[in-house]
């Protein structure tokens, strides 16, 4: 299976805030800033491997700054790194006041996603080539973030868990 650049799975997409997507205080609801950077990691993952697939899990959501009603929602999803069937897709998400004429970091997210079949079973994805100096920053912490989330899905003991050994002591155990 052929590599594919982590840039060729870059996606953007763009929602302005409308009343049905807040709350009482005029923010934007964190479920549907959720479904939307779902669909834009569902839309990067797709890119990445030609294929249909699915979330497998979302880690920490930190919402640093709320969106506004009125305000532009931009998220940026692409895939860091690629396993065996699964893919970590990084998210990012501003808000864009345009009365006031700024952007402002609202959160970012790692998801991840299963590549299908046509019958529903996990298939092969193609790896990565991480190129820019983010791209590889991205693409190394990915394996230990996978560690983790193994490690907390009860996937894996943490005692199998190297990457994150060598994180803390250097040297892998």
């Amino acid at each position: 299976m052929e590599e594919k650049r982590a840039a060729s799975s870059h996606t953007v997409m763009n929602e302005l805030v409308l009343p049905n997507d807040t709350n009482g205080f005029g923010n934007l609801m964190g479920g549907r800033l959720m479904y939307w950077m779902d669909i834009a990691a569902a839309m990067a993952s797709s890119k990445h491997c030609n294929a249909p697939s699915m979330t497998a899990s979302v880690d920490n959501i930190s919402f640093k700054n709320p969106i506004k009603l009125g305000n532009i929602v931009h998220i940026e999803a692409k895939v860091t790194r690629a396993f065996t069937t699964s893919m970590e897709i990084h998210i990012q998400v501003w808000g864009e006041d345009m009365l006031h004429q700024y952007k402002y970091e609202s959160n970012e997210a790692y998801f991840t996603f299963v590549a299908l079949d046509p019958h529903g079973k996990p298939r092969p994805v193609p790896k990565i080539i991480p190129e820019t100096e983010e791209e590889k920053r991205l693409y190394d912490g990915a394996l230990r973030r996978r560690q983790i989330r193994l490690i907390l899905g009860g996937k894996m003991s943490p005692a199998e868990a190297n990457e994150l050994k060598a994180l803390f002591f250097g040297t892998t155990i």
